[in-house]
């Protein structure tokens, strides 16, 4: 048995000793341990330990030194510092939104945490169409709290620069910089994967856009030198846990000092992909229309929520003087929104034409639907990125999606996907 003095990288059978060595009193003496890796990321390796007695369990999570979706990708294992650091800062500043963190191993590079029972993942969740009435909510409350209460308007200014220190993710960073902000508009290093029949239309809308390259550039520099709140860095529906009635905020090992929009951005055009799964294969109309009316009403929402939210606590919890200057609030709030535009289009078109697809899109087996459903998402992020500024509010949102979808009408799409 080892004495995990040294890291080696755990398989299943590894995890019931590791625990039991870790955390002696989690189990009982007489437990009956098994253990099962339910990781579907692409970094990690995510490992349940179940008590078949009790019924009781933990999550191990273990940084490899290889991304999974490619052994030529090396990446630092400080990553799961950096993620058991911030879950226990976020679970400070968004009490009961993320997961209780027991222990973490700098040797083996392991996490362990509470396990979200009664929970699933958010993706499995709405690829199955199901409706999360709070999500809204949480979701929302979560940003407004864990993205305002990191920055200078509230922190004071040299432990908030302790705290870029200490979040500084050089590898993780470059990684976003290139799969995110660079590859998807050339595809420089010939990794991206491009659906055959939207080849051309990628080609003329995206690749050849000078204009658009312009402004992703804009976006990147952004990204890379705007150290304005402690960000997730991966903030999608991948990354939360879910019920009916409650909400789990997860996996934030890109964390770093980074732009507020980068993450709620993300988490929009994450929920739009879930309209596109849900409007290309449901078939019966009026489930599809309860199911993607809603999730575009839950885009409204977390937009709208999250600026009352951040509004209100802004002027309670403010206390730099100059940000106290009538008007501030207004600008900043305002870069803040045409940021999250912005990356919101940026997530759409990485995720389309990117090296690390969404299942929400590959999944939709019908090649005209699917050919149909990414051009409105590459149109719609465009709108995004090139007319950023002007989304102010939820329903600035709702007009742009429903410009895109009308773009590519249901009859005839067979015609121009072909």
């Amino acid at each position: 048995m080892s004495d995990y003095s040294k890291y080696f990288l755990m398989k299943a059978e590894d995890v019931p000793a590791y625990v039991c060595t870790k955390l002696p009193d989690f189990f009982a003496d007489d437990a009956v341990l098994t253990s099962e890796e339910i990781g579907d990321g692409n970094l990690n390796y995510v490992f349940r330990v179940r008590d078949a007695k009790s019924g009781k369990t933990i999550i191990v999570k273990q940084a490899g030194v290889e991304l999974r979706i490619s052994k030529d990708m090396h990446l630092s294992t400080d990553r799961g510092r950096i993620e058991a650091k911030i879950l226990s800062i976020q679970g400070k500043l968004a009490p009961g939104l993320v997961p209780h963190v027991y222990l973490y191993d700098g040797t083996m590079c392991a996490i362990t945490m509470e396990d979200m029972v009664g929970h699933t993942m958010m993706r499995t969740g709405l690829l199955e169409h199901h409706i999360y009435p709070h999500f809204a909510e949480d979701i929302s409350t979560f940003m407004a709290r864990t993205l305002l209460l990191s920055t200078d308007i509230v922190m004071d200014h040299q432990e908030k620069k302790e705290l870029v220190k200490s979040f500084i993710n050089p590898d993780l960073c470059d990684l976003t910089e290139n799969l995110v902000y660079t590859e998807p508009y050339n595809d420089c290093a010939k990794r991206n994967h491009v659906f055959p029949p939207n080849a051309d239309f990628v080609q003329k809308e995206i690749y050849g856009d000078k204009a658009l390259h312009l402004e992703a550039a804009k976006l990147k520099f952004e990204f890379m030198n705007n150290a304005q709140s402690l960000i997730h860095g991966d903030l999608h529906t991948g990354s939360i846990f879910i019920n009916d009635t409650h909400t789990f905020v997860f996996d934030p090992e890109f964390a770093f000092y980074g732009p507020m929009g980068y993450d709620i951005g993300n988490i929009l055009a994450n929920m739009f992909f879930a309209w596109c799964n849900g409007d290309a294969t449901i078939a019966d109309a009026a489930e599809r229309q309860r199911f993607c009316g809603w999730v575009l009403q839950t885009i409204e929402e977390i937009l709208d929520k999250f600026i009352a939210k951040f509004w209100a606590l802004y002027q309670e919890r403010v206390t730099d003087e100059m940000a106290k200057t009538e008007g501030f609030l207004d600008y900043y709030l305002g870069t803040v929104l045409a940021d999250t535009a912005g990356v919101m289009g940026i997530e759409m078109i990485r995720r389309t034409v990117g090296i690390a697809n969404v299942k929400d899109i590959t999944s939709i087996e019908d090649p005209v639907k699917r050919a149909r459903a990414e051009r409105i998402i590459l149109t719609l992020a465009k709108t995004c990125i090139m007319k950023r500024s002007g989304f102010r509010c939820g329903r600035d949102y709702r007009r742009a999606i429903e410009q895109a979808i009308a773009r590519f009408p249901r009859q005839g799409t067979e015609q121009r996907a072909s």
